[in-house]
C-alpha cells in the first residue's frame, strides 16, 4: 500500500486553516444566538416603558385626586400615605413583569458547548 506522507508545514497549515474556519463558524453562531436573545429583549422593553410611563402618570394624577378624596375621611398625611402605597403596588407589578421577561434572556449555550468541543478537538489534534 502506498501512503503519501505530508510534510509538517503542510499539516500545520491545514490545522491553522481548520482552526480559522472553526473560529469563523463560532462567531457566526454566537452572532445568531445573540440576535435571538435580542429579539426576546425587544418584548421586555415596551413592557418596562409602559410600566414606567403608567407609573409616572399615575403618580401625577391619581395621587392628586386620591389624596384630596381621602382627605375627607382621614387626615391629609394619611391620605397621601395610602395613595403612595397603592401606587407602589401598581408600579412594582408592572416593573416586575418587565424584569421577569428580561430574566428569560439566556447566554448562547450552543456556542459555549461548541467552543468547549472545539478546544477538546484541538487538544486531541496537538497530542
Amino acid at each position: 500500500m502506498a501512503t503519501s506522507e505530508r510534510s509538517i508545514p503542510t499539516v500545520l497549515g491545514d490545522i491553522a486553516g481548520n482552526v480559522q474556519e472553526i473560529v469563523r463558524s463560532e462567531v457566526r453562531l454566537a452572532r445568531t444566538e445573540l440576535q435571538m436573545e435580542a429579539n426576546k429583549m425587544k418584548a421586555a422593553v415596551p413592557m418596562l416603558a409602559v410600566g414606567a410611563g403608567a407609573g409616572l402618570l399615575a403618580t401625577l394624577f391619581f395621587t392628586w385626586a386620591g389624596v384630596y378624596g381621602l382627605a375627607f375621611v382621614v387626615p391629609m398625611w394619611a391620605a397621601a400615605l395610602i395613595v403612595a402605597g397603592v401606587l407602589m403596588l401598581i408600579g412594582g407589578g408592572a416593573l416586575g413583569a418587565g424584569l421577569s421577561k428580561l430574566r428569560q434572556i439566556n447566554p448562547p449555550q450552543r456556542t459555549i458547548t461548541s467552543m468547549k468541543e472545539n478546544v477538546q478537538w484541538a487538544k486531541r489534534q496537538i497530542t
